[in-house]
């Protein structure tokens, strides 16, 4: 399930505070990707609800 728009306008990087953008076909792969040029940071969302905590986040390859 997608997160509402509203919800992802408000929703930063907790790194380095730049816009996040979604990821994912369905509830197991969702995830919450930063647009920030140095960082990158992929963050889970779990049961639609996204999992903001940088040692939760996967690193870009």
């Amino acid at each position: 399930m997608p997160l509402e728009a509203s919800l992802l306008e408000i929703l930063a990087c907790p790194a380095c505070h730049a816009p996040l953008r979604e990821t994912g076909e369905d509830t197991e792969t969702a995830e919450l990707i930063c647009t920030g040029d140095d960082c990158g940071l992929a963050y889970p969302v779990r049961d639609g609800i996204p999992v903001l905590l940088i040692d939760e986040a996967r690193r870009p390859a």
